[in-house]
């Protein structure tokens, strides 16, 4: 669990692709040092960022670094909370069970809930 130094929470919002742009890991690097400075962090994949949670990524033929190894990171850093938006899962057809890191998958009215419940919200 994090320890919250200013009582305020964070949401970080990826909407981008793993692989497209710099935008998600540029999330991800933002996610975990805001982290490690003991802030409470959440994020949520939503639209084409779910595709982070793509099983079994090969990411060695464009010469980048897999973002599954970095995803199972995220305790490390006390970052628990990790969010899906459903309807996208559903669309690229990922699981629950199948996904590098445990998240909850949420329907559109659970994601306005946890939208509105975070006190800052960092969007890529």
């Amino acid at each position: 669990m994090s320890v919250t130094v200013t009582g305020k929470k964070t949401l970080v919002v990826i909407r981008h692709t793993p692989y497209g742009s710099s935008l998600a890991r540029a999330a991800l690097d933002a996610a975990m040092a805001m982290a490690a400075f003991e802030q409470a962090i959440d994020i949520l994949f939503l639209g084409d960022g779910v595709l982070h949670l793509m099983p079994d990524q090969d990411s060695a033929a464009i010469g980048v670094n897999n973002v599954g190894k970095l995803l199972a990171s995220l305790p490390l850093y006390d970052i628990d909370s990790v969010y899906v938006d459903a309807a996208s899962a559903a669309k690229y057809r990922i699981a629950t069970y199948d996904t590098p890191i445990a998240g909850q998958f949420l329907d559109q009215a659970q994601i306005q809930q946890l939208l509105s419940r975070n006190d800052h919200l960092l969007g890529f």
